[in-house]
């Protein structure tokens, strides 16, 4: 098949690795910048160009869109579903696993366990705001924010009103969580692909931290799943309409509860703390499904 890798770097871990597994499967791949990208939107015949050639004939795309390009990353991945091209992530399902409270809206509306969420614009909700989440102490996240950035953690109420006056005086969108004490700076990467979770890693913040992202510092290694987190994985994926997800998840005296979706899960993390061959699966996935785009929005109609 000829394959297309939309990512801003050729020399990323994760794109380096599905461009090795997709040679050594005897496929053809070719990794295209996505900001050099640029379209012909036309019923009759819609094209994507690139340094100045069509891009055509495609057999399917692998999105590796950065959150900072999402908006022009996901017409792009657009345009080449509507040229017939199948897509590993559908742009609605990459579009609505970016917006953190329209996923978890989606999430909730499907029973599946996460935080408490509570979600306010006034300066004057704030005390309520608290009230409803459990008071303190709890999790300021700003909804823009990715690899733990903008994440904070209020200890007392003062510190929590205090903070969450500020990002609302800034004018900035922000989520205010319940925090789970029993996670102990821990959390659970369900890596899923098709309808199983091929592999899973426990990340662990370093001392004197509570975000576990490894772009913070924190440790990964392998760990044994329960069926119930199994089950969770694979759920929220199937429902934002996710073939390959990242699934992070605390472990709570409730069962799992999921943090965040992520459409574009890097996999450097994954494979050297599992020791999966992630990136052969994505292929192996894209060999057993591949066909002609119909564009039709899987997952939850939201």
């Amino acid at each position: 098949m000829k394959i297309a890798i939309l990512s801003q770097s050729k020399n990323l871990y994760s794109t380096r690795r599905l461009v090795e597994e997709a040679k050594i499967k005897g496929h053809s791949v070719m990794v295209v910048n996505t900001l050099r990208c640029y379209m012909n939107i036309t019923s009759s015949k819609p094209s994507i160009h690139y340094k100045g050639k069509d891009l055509d004939n495609f057999d399917a795309v692998i999105p590796r869109i950065a959150a900072s390009i999402t908006f022009y990353g996901t017409a792009v991945l657009r345009q080449f579903e509507m040229m017939g091209v199948f897509p590993v992530n559908e742009s609605v399902s990459i579009s609505r696993s970016r917006d953190k409270l329209r996923s978890l809206q989606i999430l909730s509306r499907k029973g599946l366990g996460m935080p408490i969420t509570g979600f306010a614009r006034s300066p004057d909700d704030v005390d309520d705001v608290i009230r409803m989440i459990g008071g303190p102490p709890l999790v300021v996240k700003l909804l823009e924010g990715t690899q733990g950035i903008g994440v904070i953690l209020a200890e007392t109420r003062s510190a929590s009103e205090s903070l969450i006056d500020a990002f609302l005086g800034m004018e900035v969108n922000i989520m205010v969580q319940e925090y789970i004490k029993e996670a102990e700076g821990s959390d659970i990467r369900c890596f899923v692909v098709g309808n199983k979770v091929v592999a899973a890693m426990k990340r662990q913040a370093k001392e004197g931290e509570f975000r576990s992202n490894l772009h913070r510092g924190g440790t990964a290694c392998s760990v044994k799943i329960t069926p119930a987190e199994r089950k969770t994985a694979v759920a929220a994926a199937k429902t934002l309409g996710l073939n390959v997800a990242g699934v992070d998840m605390l472990r709570s005296s409730r069962g799992p509860l999921i943090m965040e979706v992520n459409s574009s899960p890097g996999l450097e993390g994954i494979e050297k703390a599992s020791g999966k061959n992630v990136a052969s699966m994505i292929i192996d996935f894209i060999e057993e499904n591949a066909r002609p785009c119909r564009t039709g929005t899987k997952g939850s109609k939201q």
